[in-house]
Formats: structure tokens, C-alpha cells, sequence
């Protein structure tokens, strides 16, 4: 099972974990609590944690052939959320 984890500095980790799981909940099931976070995707979870530096969301994923699309959706949904900061997405590296 591959490993996708993305981080991304920012003073506002939690206020993007709480609006991207906010969003992504109404399509699937997705729950955070203030600094961690977790969506349902059909890739697989995405684990979310936010710190006083930054975001970073770990996903599990079923199928390498998902990758791409695990980044898209977050690195897109991230782009909108950021646009003051010019946060255009994450880091990512592949385990």
C-alpha cells in the first residue's frame, strides 16, 4: 500500500485542515477535531495534523495509479482555501 504525505508551512494548518475537511464532508466522510483530521476518499484515508508551522495530510492509499489524483484534490481544494498566502500546494513525497 503506497504512502503519500504532503506538507505545506503555514501559521494557518488548522484553519485549512478545519475547511478542507468541512468541505469534503459534504461529499464524503470526513471529521476533524481542531488540529487532526481524517477524509474518506475513494483513493483511501487521508490523515490530516496540524501544527504551529504547517499542515500535513498522509494518505493511505489502495493503488499507486492513485497518486496524481490524491494530490490533485488536495492541492486544488488547498489553492482555493489559500489564495491569500499564494499556497499553490503541498509538498509531497511518496514512501
Amino acid at each position: 500500500m503506497p504512502i503519500l504525505t504532503g506538507r505545506v508551512e503555514t501559521e494557518h494548518g488548522a484553519k485549512y485542515l478545519a475547511q478542507l475537511c468541512k468541505h469534503f464532508a459534504h461529499k464524503i466522510e470526513a471529521s476533524h477535531d481542531g488540529t487532526t483530521g481524517r477524509a474518506e476518499f475513494v483513493y483511501g484515508p487521508a490523515i490530516m495534523s496540524a501544527d504551529d508551522r504547517g499542515l500535513t495530510i498522509r494518505f493511505e492509499l489502495g493503488d499507486p495509479d492513485h497518486i496524481a489524483g490524491a494530490k490533485d484534490v488536495i492541492d486544488s481544494h488547498l489553492e482555493r482555501f489559500a489564495f491569500r498566502e499564494a499556497i499553490t500546494g503541498m509538498d509531497w513525497r511518496e514512501e
